[in-house]
């Protein structure tokens, strides 16, 4: 199905609502709206697969923009509302966007964007005179759109690790825009949603990540409502599931961990009966927050393992994972493999690079280096992740290639210190990282955000590392034990959980050039 059809045959359903102001927007709405998008498109002078970016907060209108590019064939290019004008600059130009759609939430970081792309023609949210978004859009007709097309979606990945790369899609085979996507049908049916319409999906991430565009341009086709918050909140996303009565969520690790330190008094305060599937993806979750999670939510949580890539999928549910707790499922989407440095496969238990084999592949736009370096010689394609698949299939990841620290010798992955971390009462969050050392090459470095810093005051800092420290020591090799704690108000890390651990790692690296 597709949203055309729903706005004829439903209305006046709900399709989005935003969470805090509670604005609604109907499929008839939508459906006109996007028909206006694609002739606003048309009009500046963008046809089937040009390129366009969109710099915008969570708010209804986003999906606008987003069924407007379906009906005429464009590239809708999201972009980060973390990045710097610099970094916008680079996408916009990367991408070859012919068109800038913002709001008023970026003019700071937009006066950079402008003097860099002096060219870029930018329309507004909230904007006045020539670059009024509502005002063009207005101006157009709600008439279907002739020649129409399905749009695609190039997502830039995070940059983590380094400069974001586009990650461009492989046109649809069939160019109608009511083409499903397979990956996420297979996904719809792997989590055991209904197709009847009565889905209510909570997004609580910012809708310009992958995960929540595609889940939630998945439960339009399903004729469901989006309830989308603006920003996450952890009491706020559970008063959401009560009062709208949410069937369907999508969550991250961290989102977890910072409902579980909530105070008991919230966190049964609200009616969560409504509450079906909640599904979780991005980050490999720690054994005993997911546990905790289950015990408190019920046996609903679904896990699944991808990327923006799309060249694979894994799912799991509860009753499997409790059975083989860390697992990330079996695939569902492409076949596994896991190889070691020389590219032969792996037996069983062995940790190795993880590869898809699928018949559809994407590219890094403009980096031919980058899509190499991701292929095998067999012609799978990797994520750049590490794990291993126990004798049944069920995939368990250990950690990013690109994260590993050798420290004297020793390959050291950060995840299993850090989901140690972040199950300790005090922290709410912890990246280890690993910062140059004359004698060991890395030396482990934790960056950890308290439950309260209070806690690492003058007086109380160096009794909380000393816990830390005493609660890591039994659990964790020796060589694994951070020989440097430091203690932050906040991570680097993306709303859609992502950890800018590139910028830690830089910053480090800095202070040893400086020391030295």
């Amino acid at each position: 199905m597709h949203p055309i059809e729903h706005a004829k045959s439903r209305p006046d359903h709900p399709a989005v609502i935003m969470a805090g102001s509670g604005q609604v927007m109907t499929y008839r709405e939508m459906d006109d709206a996007a028909n206006r998008f694609g002739h606003l498109l048309r009009a500046h002078g963008l046809e089937a697969d040009d390129a366009f970016a969109v710099l915008l907060e969570n708010r209804i209108e986003f999906f606008t923009v987003i069924w407007g590019s379906q009906r005429v064939g464009t590239m809708l290019v999201p972009i980060s509302t973390r990045l710097t004008a610099p970094e916008i600059a680079y996408i916009v130009a990367d991408s070859g966007a012919k068109l800038l759609i913002t709001s008023r939430v970026f003019d700071d970081v937009m006066q950079g964007v402008r003097e860099q792309c002096p060219d870029l023609p930018v329309l507004v949210m909230d904007g006045s005179g020539e670059e009024d978004f509502a005002a063009a859009l207005d101006a157009q007709s709600t008439r279907p759109v002739e020649r129409q097309r399905a749009g695609l979606v190039m997502l830039y990945s995070s940059g983590t690790t380094g400069r974001p790369k586009g990650i461009r899609p492989k046109p649809p085979e069939d160019p109608d825009p009511q083409a499903i996507v397979a990956l996420l049908g297979l996904a719809v049916m792997g989590a055991g949603m209904p197709s009847d319409g009565s889905i209510v999906y909570l997004s609580p991430a910012p809708l310009y990540h992958a995960a929540p565009i595609g889940w939630c341009s998945t439960i339009h086709r399903l004729g469901g409502t989006i309830v989308m918050m603006e920003k996450f909140d952890p009491e706020q996303a559970l008063a959401a599931i009560e009062k709208y009565k949410v069937t369907d969520s999508q969550w991250v690790p961290t989102h977890f961990v910072r409902f579980l330190r909530l105070p008991e008094s919230a966190r049964r305060q609200y009616d969560l009966s409504s509450h079906q599937r909640a599904i979780h993806a991005a980050a490999p979750c720690p054994v005993a927050v997911k546990q905790a999670m289950i015990e408190w939510w019920g046996p609903i949580i679904i896990e699944y393992y991808a990327g923006s890539e799309g060249i694979g999928m894994t799912m799991v549910r509860s009753p499997e994972w409790l059975e083989r707790p860390g697992t990330v499922g079996k695939a569902i989407f492409g076949a596994l493999h896991i190889c070691g440095p020389d590219g032969a496969e792996l037996p069983a238990g062995e940790d190795g690079l993880i590869y898809f084999e699928n018949a559809i592949l994407p590219s890094y736009h403009n980096d031919p280096e980058k899509t190499a370096e991701a292929m095998h010689p067999a012609g799978w394609m990797t994520l750049g992740d590490i794990g291993h698949v126990d004798e049944e299939g069920y995939l368990f990841l250990t950690d990013r290639k690109s994260h590993m620290i050798i420290s004297g010798g020793v390959n050291i992955y950060p995840q299993e210190i850090e989901n140690l971390l972040v199950s300790h009462e005090k922290v709410m969050d912890a990246a280890v990282i690993g910062a140059p050392d004359p004698d060991l090459g890395e030396k482990v470095v934790a960056v950890v955000q308290p439950t309260d810093m209070a806690l690492v005051s003058a007086e109380a800092g160096a009794g909380l590392e000393q816990e830390l420290r005493d609660y890591l020591t039994p659990q964790l090799a020796r060589i694994k034990i951070p020989k440097l704690f430091d203690f932050r108000p906040c991570l680097p890390r993306e709303a859609n959980g992502k950890l800018y651990k590139r910028e830690l790692r830089d910053e480090y690296e800095a202070k040893s050039k400086t020391r030295a």
